[in-house]
């Protein structure tokens, strides 16, 4: 072959990729432009149907099953609907989003409460960022002093559960995804002990809580008298042992988002340990929708979480921000997989259908017998997100 001839095969060659990526970023944005028109359309829908001083929860049995604003996923509904409004700009979501935060405002004082940075963070985080309003910036950093009254110095982590005859001194891997909360309000205006306290609980959980396959226990019991971790257990995966999928999504956005205040390399490697576990697992489907146990019982025939599949899609295209090409390709095409199942009819919800609520198929706890193959308000939010954060970052 000669030097013309090569120089054109190369030439058509890398005409031919730039002419498949730019249609497959085009098809990327196509279909997260139409989820977005749909889960607008939902939401309105849904948003008729919640009282005031109420929260969804979920919806079953054709029934919208809600919640007071002291419920752990509260700030969810709130969240989603800043992320809506910043995508349509619709005035009636804004609206309704101030109502939603005007009712969750008393939140910040509830020291009962260990999930304060999912309540108020994704809330009025959310709200803030868009409005500049500084009654929002005020109820964040209060809210997370308020959290911070649960750190407990004898353990370096922030207490999750209240002692009882069960557990001494539990702290579950959810945790991870509170201490946003205390590192932003850290840097904007709050005490730097907020900082602090969030560095030691994920390097107490990076030191306690994870196993030689990087996967992570969903509790470890502490005992504050000697301040070491006594057991390491589920509360809502199918055993001690196994691996629930949803704490191995909240481990894996955990550790990205402190890479993203920190730009710590430890945190970056642990996120990228967690990625890999869950990407390269046996029991992870094509369709990248987890069993809601990697190991489930039954599997294939155990059910999905599709709440767990949005954490992970939002965490990986986060995490594909810090790392070089080869990983990024490998976490945004595994995201844009999730996004396009999550996608389908199989998961999406449209026309009134779900009770307004954008996914199927979600699992709460199954120990617990609660929530279980329902829609749930954090599968929502981690989908919206992650449609946000896709478009944002990865279409030109």
């Amino acid at each position: 072959m000669n030097m013309i001839n090569s120089s054109k095969i190369k030439l058509l060659v890398l005409f031919l990729v730039g002419y498949v990526q730019l249609n497959a970023q085009q098809d990327m944005r196509l279909l997260i432009d139409n989820n977005l028109k749909k889960s607008v359309s939902q939401y309105k829908y849904l948003s008729a149907n919640v009282p005031f001083n109420q929260m969804p929860k979920t919806f079953a049995n054709n029934k919208w099953i809600l919640s007071d604003r002291t419920w752990w996923c509260s700030g969810f509904y709130s969240g989603t609907l800043a992320y809506l409004y910043e995508a349509t700009g619709e005035e009636w979501i804004k609206q309704e989003l101030k109502i939603r935060l005007d009712s969750l405002e008393s939140e910040k004082y509830n020291s009962g409460d260990h999930d304060l940075g999912f309540k108020m963070y994704c809330s009025f985080g959310n709200a803030y960022r868009l409005t500049k309003d500084v009654k929002y910036k005020n109820v964040i950093l209060t809210s997370a002093n308020t959290l911070a009254t649960r750190y407990r110095p004898q353990i370096k982590a922030i207490q999750s559960w209240p002692a009882s005859n069960k557990f001494k001194c539990p702290v579950i891997i959810d945790n991870m995804m509170n201490l946003e909360l205390l590192l932003w309000s850290a840097k904007n205006g709050g005490n730097d002990s907020l900082a602090t306290i969030a560095l030691n609980h994920a390097n107490t959980t990076i030191t306690n809580q994870f196993k030689k396959d990087n996967s992570c226990y969903h509790v470890v019991d502490y005992n504050l008298g000697t301040g070491k971790a006594e057991r390491k257990m589920t509360a809502q995966g199918a055993s001690d042992s196994s691996s629930w999928s949803r704490g191995q999504g909240w481990a894996l956005y955990g550790y990205t988002m402190m890479y993203r205040f920190t730009k710590n390399p430890v945190y970056l490697k642990q996120a990228q340990k967690i990625a890999k576990f869950i990407l390269q697992n046996k029991n992870l489907p094509q369709d990248k929708i987890p069993y809601w146990d990697f190991d489930a019982p039954g599997i294939p025939n155990a059910l999905r979480d599709v709440s767990a599949a949005t954490v992970y899609a939002s965490a990986l295209l986060e995490l594909g921000q810090y790392v070089g090409k080869t990983d990024r390709t490998i976490y945004v095409k595994n995201a844009a997989l999730i996004l396009k199942s999550l996608s389908t009819s199989q998961y999406m919800a449209e026309g009134k259908s779900n009770g307004g609520f954008l996914l199927k198929h979600s699992v709460g706890s199954i120990p617990h017998n609660v929530e279980i193959d329902v829609p749930l308000t954090y599968a929502d939010y981690y989908f919206v997100e992650a449609m946000l954060r896709y478009k944002k970052w990865y279409l030109n």
